[in-house]
C-alpha cells in the first residue's frame, strides 16, 4: 500500500485549525499576534439560530428526520462526521479518518481511524461502526456504489472498489456518507446519534431541529456554542431575511448573491462569500429530430449567450463567475476559463452551416427557482441570444417534483427535458463524471467526443500523479467546449449573512460542508 499524495501547502495552519491529531485544542488566537488574539479570543456558551434557504428533497418525518440522509439541513456535520472533509479550498482533509493508503492499482484503500472518538451516547467509535455505516451507504447512495467490499482489518477499514479511483478520499467526505453507530440496515441512523460537535435534542420534522453541545466531541475544547438551532426555509428567502431583521435568526445561509450591493450598505450585518459555488446548468437532450441534436446548433447557442452580461446583471462584480460548460468551478485547480465567451458572428455562421441562416426557434427551456435569482439568470440569457437569431422560449415550473418531471425516466425511457439543473462544486473526479453518457445531466451524450472524454476519465482515475490527471482534465474540458453536451449559464458564490456578534462562521463553496464547531458569539 502507498500513501496518496497530498498538497502540503499551509498544512501546518490547517492542522492547527482542525486539531487533526492534536492532543490539545488550538484556537484562532494561537495564530494571531497577542493584541489580535485578545480581541478575537473565542468565548464559550450562548446559542446560534440560523436558517437555510437551500432546498432539500430528502427531508424525513418524525421517524426518519434524525437520520443524516433525511434531516432538514444538508449541513449535517453539526451532529455527524464523515471519514474525511473537503475544506474551503476544495482540498481533502482528515476527519474521522487520520490517514488513507491505496494499493498500487488504486482499487484497494486502507483507512486509519481516529482513536478515542465517542458517539453522543458515550460509546467509542470502532471499525465495526464504519463497516456497518458503509454497508448501509452501499445500498442508499450512488457515491458508495463503487465500493464492492468493505471490511475490518485490525483497527483499520479496508474498502475495495470496482475500478481504480485516485480521488477516492474526496468521496469519503460526501455529506451522504456520515458514520453512525452499527445497527441493522433498516434501523441504522434513526437514533440521530453521531460523533459531531452537537447532539440532537428536539426535532420538528421539516421545520426545525435543536441541538446542544456534545461534551464528548473528539476535538478538545470545541464546540464553543451551548446550543444550535436550525430552521428550514427552502425557497423562502424573503421570509428568512425578514426573520433576520426581526431578530429571529442570527444568520441566513443561501442568500441571493444579487442582493450583495444592498447588504453591503446595511448596518448591523456582516456577510461572507464563498470562493465559488453552484452552477446553473442547461441540460440539453440530444434526441433524433431535435435541432439540438446538431452539434453546430449547440455550439451556436453557447457562443450566443452573453455570460458576462448575466453575471453583471444578476450577480454584480463580486458574487458570480463565468462557467466553462463543465461542472468544474474556478475553485478547482484544473478549471480552464473559456477562451471565447461571446461571439455573435461565429454563432450566426454555425447556424447557417446547420441550415438556419435566418435564425432558429429552439424548444422551450424549463427551469425552477432552486435559488432566488434563477429566473433572472434565464431571462437575461433568453434575451441575449436573440442577437444571434436564436429564439429561446423559457418557462418556470414548480419546485415540487421538478427533478422527476425533468428527467422523466421512471421506466428507463431516457426521455429528458431541455431544462435547468443546479450543480454543486466537487473534485474533478466526481464533477467530470457527471457528464458520462448514461447520466441524464449529459443529456445521454454519445459519439466519438464522448468516447474520448470517458477514456480520459478512466485514465485519470487510474493515474496517481495529480499533474498528469490535471492535464487530462484540461483536455476533457476542451472536448466539452467543442461538443457542448451541457451549458453553464452562470455560477454563483454562496452568500451568507450574520449578526456582527457571530464569530467564526465561515462560508463554503460546498455549502453542505460547512462546520459549526468553531462558531462563537462575542
Amino acid at each position: 500500500m502507498k500513501p496518496i499524495e497530498m498538497n502540503q501547502m499551509d498544512a501546518m495552519r490547517r492542522r492547527l485549525l482542525m486539531g487533526a491529531g492534536a492532543a490539545t485544542a488550538l484556537t484562532l488566537g494561537d495564530l494571531l499576534w497577542p493584541e489580535e488574539a485578545m480581541a478575537a479570543q473565542p468565548k464559550r456558551g450562548g446559542s446560534l439560530v440560523y436558517t437555510n434557504t437551500y432546498p432539500n428533497n430528502r427531508m424525513g418525518d418524525a421517524r426518519t428526520g434524525r437520520h443524516p440522509q433525511h434531516w432538514l439541513d444538508l449541513n449535517n456535520r453539526s451532529a455527524y462526521n464523515a471519514l474525511t472533509w473537503v475544506d474551503e479550498n476544495l482540498e481533502v482533509q482528515p476527519e474521522l479518518a487520520t490517514a488513507w493508503e491505496s494499493s498500487d492499482d488504486l482499487k484497494v484503500w486502507d483507512i486509519t481511524l481516529r482513536e478515542g472518538v465517542l458517539f453522543h451516547d458515550g460509546r467509542e467509535m470502532t471499525a465495526d461502526d464504519v463497516v456497518s455505516s458503509y454497508k448501509f451507504h452501499q445500498t442508499s447512495t450512488g457515491y458508495a456504489k463503487q465500493i464492492v467490499n468493505v471490511e475490518k482489518v485490525g483497527k483499520k477499514v479496508r474498502m475495495t472498489l470496482d475500478a481504480p479511483n485516485s480521488e477516492f478520499p474526496y468521496v469519503l467526505a460526501e455529506y451522504h456518507l456520515m458514520i453512525m453507530p452499527a445497527a441493522d440496515k433498516d434501523k441504522i441512523g434513526l437514533s440521530g446519534i453521531g460523533t459531531g460537535p452537537f447532539k440532537i435534542v428536539n426535532l420538528d420534522p421539516k421545520r426545525r431541529i435543536i441541538l446542544e453541545r456534545n461534551e464528548k466531541f473528539w476535538r478538545p475544547g470545541f464546540p464553543y456554542l451551548d446550543r444550535l438551532e436550525v430552521v428550514s426555509s427552502p425557497g423562502r428567502m424573503e421570509a428568512a431575511l425578514n426573520g433576520f431583521r426581526g431578530g429571529l435568526f442570527d444568520a441566513v445561509i443561501g442568500v441571493d448573491p444579487g442582493l450583495l450591493p444592498d447588504l453591503e450598505r446595511t448596518p448591523d450585518l456582516k456577510y461572507n462569500l464563498s470562493n465559488s459555488g453552484d452552477l446553473a446548468l442547461m441540460v440539453i437532450p440530444k434526441v433524433e429530430g431535435s435541432p439540438l441534436n446538431d452539434k453546430r446548433v449547440r455550439q451556436a447557442l453557447a457562443l450566443a449567450i452573453d455570460r458576462e452580461k448575466i453575471i453583471r446583471i444578476v450577480y454584480g462584480k463580486k458574487a458570480g463567475w463565468v462557467g466553462n460548460d463543465s461542472h468544474l468551478t474556478p475553485a478547482n485547480a484544473s478549471f480552464k476559463p473559456l477562451q471565447r465567451i461571446h461571439d455573435i458572428a461565429r454563432a450566426r455562421a454555425l447556424l447557417a452551416e446547420a441550415g438556419h441562416a435566418n435564425g432558429i426557434k429552439l424548444p422551450t427551456f424549463y427551469y425552477t427557482a432552486t435559488w432566488p435569482e434563477v429566473a433572472r439568470v434565464f431571462q437575461v440569457l433568453s434575451e441575449s441570444v436573440k442577437e444571434a437569431g436564436i429564439t429561446l422560449p423559457i418557462e418556470q415550473r414548480p419546485s415540487d417534483g421538478y427533478r422527476q418531471w425533468r428527467v422523466e425516466d421512471a421506466e428507463k425511457t431516457r426521455k429528458h427535458r431541455f431544462a435547468y439543473t443546479p450543480a454543486g462544486p466537487r473534485n474533478p473526479g466526481v464533477s467530470l463524471y457527471r457528464l458520462r453518457p448514461d447520466n441524464n445531466e449529459s443529456g445521454y451524450w454519445r459519439g466519438a467526443g464522448c468516447d474520448e472524454y470517458m477514456a480520459l476519465y478512466r485514465a485519470s482515475l487510474a493515474e496517481p500523479s495529480a499533474d498528469k490527471r490535471r492535464a487530462n482534465y484540461v483536455r476533457m474540458q476542451d472536448i466539452l467546449r467543442d461538443e457542448v453536451p451541457v451549458i453553464s449559464a452562470g455560477g454563483r458564490r454562496n452568500l451568507l449573512i450574520h449578526k456582527p456578534n457571530v464569530q467564526g462562521l465561515r462560508n463554503h463553496s460546498q455549502f453542505w460542508s460547512m462546520r459549526f464547531d468553531e462558531v462563537w458569539k462575542s
